[in-house]
């Protein structure tokens, strides 16, 4: 594919984009994905929101603060990109790393740095500093800005390499300090539709993180693609959600689809799923965004009643089990938009809204995508055949200087790494992560739909299963479980979980091996690690097979409580 003339003066990004032959295929087969050659995904998303929704239209909610308007955000965005042009000297293509909590002046930082024609780069604010100085070292970024509250780190990371600023401090370098001094008027940055935006470390249930690479097209894709075609939302519209923008289902959701449309957003620093829940309900939130994991939350505290004035709730980020579905369904009447996105990708491309949904499978592509699902060979499965997922649309994987592209294109298709198949009806329907996908006996067991099962006993708050390895059976089912408070981790427990899965799906498919944890690993956007809890096993065995014949071993419950913090 032949690229546009770039509008940055630093040619970083397009120097580290992978060679052309290892790129995905992309397509833009709709009217909507016909973008120009110049696109500035700044100016779309608030220049333009404002002329055409009006300056005086919320735009971003807190729970504790103002209401900021679309005319109050394009005036800070633009002292943003005075700040970073005029005192720090920032050219088109310079990188600009952010961290911070959601919150508006996230936003606003965000949208500066594009509408100066730099990149920006997408941090956790849970991140610590050996991490921050690894993503450091890939992106080379010109300048960071980042809440107060979070700077320790950042700052640790960094020393003297770059400028730090903080905003929120209220000191004479503060971000919002220099805003305040600025005119508030910018010239955005003519930028190519195929410039570089963005740079988002993918989430790390692999371990060490890879940086994806994202255009400014990219960034308008998913909102009219998932969003325009399923969400349909409209300037009514109020969406909240859990995920932090530095993951990019929480920008789309959070971010971009609110002002793509423009509707609003209600940004929660931190919040339990009943506190988010509360917050949505106060604030006559019409979407949600959040993980199963947080809708299961809010049942068992019987608070379903909170979600009932949603239009639509969107489960992404993990599997939605069909058990999950159905329970909020039936006591709140809502319909859960299930989906499978990837960081590769920006957003969801698989999904159904409404009368198309069928509990228990993910959906269809979504309009602008297509998928397959590739056999053992690379061919296309038949149907009700487990295989890998491959998907090619108007967004596709592209990795900052990393030779693991070749292990995520193949032949065109973006293969994300999660084994589907597709049934009778076209629809796709999750089996596991490939590398939860879990052998025992000869019989192939999804690691989700143990944990699915496990996660009905109402004792069980939350817990995750993988393969132990087993010399008679090849591998075993172990789920590592997190109990409600006062329930005793005991033999007599386990026995009942364990008899408890039998009698709700196959037999087989039992966890022969359960272990009572305080805590489950995760990274930064939440995700469970399953890998952290494999190396933990790993470990256990090598301790296992180096030990005298009598001497006593440590126990994966004390590793799992212990070692993943």
């Amino acid at each position: 594919m032949t690229l546009s003339a770039s509008a940055h003066l630093d040619t970083f990004t397009r120097d580290h984009l992978p060679p052309a032959e290892s790129w995905p295929i992309l397509e833009f087969t709709l009217p909507e994905l016909q973008y120009p050659d110049r696109l500035n995904a700044a100016t779309v998303l608030i220049d333009d929101a404002v002329a055409q929704f009006g300056a005086g239209r919320p735009a971003l909610h807190t729970p504790d603060g103002p209401t900021w308007s679309y005319g109050e955000l394009l005036k800070r965005a633009n002292q943003v990109a005075q700040v970073l042009t005029d005192d720090f000297g920032v050219v088109p293509g310079n990188r600009v790393l952010l961290r911070g909590p959601n919150n508006p002046w996230i936003v606003a930082a965000w949208l500066g740095v594009l509408k100066a024609g730099a990149v920006v780069v997408t941090t956790m604010p849970m991140l610590r500093s050996a991490e921050i100085s690894t993503l450091i070292e890939l992106t080379g970024p010109a300048v960071a800005i980042t809440d107060h509250r979070n700077a320790t780190d950042l700052l640790t990371a960094v020393g003297e390499a770059l400028p730090v600023m903080t905003y929120g401090a209220d000191d004479d370098g503060d971000l919002t300090v220099r805003c305040a001094a600025k005119s508030g008027t910018f010239a955005n940055v003519a930028t190519a539709a195929d410039d570089v935006a963005l740079l988002g470390p993918t989430s790390g249930t692999t371990g060490t993180p890879k940086v994806t690479m994202h255009f400014h097209r990219d960034i308008l894709a998913n909102a009219d693609t998932f969003a325009r075609y399923l969400l349909k939302p409209t300037p009514e519209d109020v969406f909240a959600g859990s995920p932090p923008l530095a993951f990019t289902f929480g920008l789309g959701g959070l971010v971009v689809f609110p002002l793509r449309f423009g509707a609003s957003a209600l940004l929660t620093e931190r919040a339990t799923p009943v506190e988010l829940a509360e917050a949505a309900a106060a604030a006559n939130a019409s979407i949600l965004f959040t993980a199963p994991t947080a809708y299961r939350a809010i049942l068992k505290e019987g608070r379903g009643e909170l979600l009932q004035r949603l239009r639509i709730a969107v489960s992404a980020g993990e599997h939605l089990p069909k058990e999950t579905w159905q329970h909020v369904h039936e006591e709140t009447g809502l319909k859960l938009v299930d989906g499978i996105g990837a960081t590769e990708m920006l957003h969801v491309f698989i999904s159904a809204a409404g009368d198309d949904i069928h509990p228990g499978a993910t959906g269809v592509p979504v309009p602008g995508y297509r998928a397959i699902i590739l056999d053992a060979y690379g061919a296309e499965a038949a149907p009700n055949e487990a295989g890998r997922l491959a998907v090619i649309g108007p967004t596709g994987c592209r990795y900052l200087d990393d030779a693991r592209q070749a292990n995520y294109v193949h032949d065109g298709w973006n293969v994300t790494g999660d084994t589907f198949l597709k049934d009778d009806d076209g629809y796709f329907v999750y089996q596991a992560r490939s590398d939860n996908m879990i052998v025992s006996s000869g019989y192939n067991i999804g690691a989700p739909e143990v944990e699915a099962a496990i996660n009905e006993h109402p004792d069980v708050v939350e817990n995750a299963v993988i393969a132990r390895p087993d010399e008679e059976r090849g591998s075993v089912v172990c789920a590592f479980v997190i109990l409600r408070d006062g329930v005793a981790g005991d033999a007599a427990k386990r026995k009942e979980l364990q008899d408890f899965v039998k009698a709700t799906i196959a037999p087989y498919k039992y966890p022969r091996d359960v272990r009572f944890v305080s805590e489950l690993p995760r990274n930064a956007s939440g995700k469970l690690q399953h890998f952290r809890l494999r190396e933990a096993m790993a470990g256990e065995r090598e301790v296992q097979d180096a030990a005298p014949a009598d001497a006593a071993t440590p126990t994966m419950a004390n590793a799992a409580t212990t070692n993943f913090r």
